[in-house]
């Protein structure tokens, strides 16, 4: 089993304070990048 982890806890904890929704993706396929700052719905939306 993988230990996966996105972000440390506390940019998590700010950003859930501040209510800006956090994007997660697999950013080694090609092109995931450009998709999710142009706004596709890729991976999974935390905290909206």
């Amino acid at each position: 089993m993988k230990n996966l982890k996105v972000m440390d806890m506390a940019a998590f904890d700010l950003c859930r304070q501040q209510r800006i929704p956090i994007v997660v993706f697999d950013y080694r396929v090609s092109g995931n990048i450009k998709r999710a700052v142009g706004g596709e719905k890729i991976g999974t939306l935390v905290g909206e």
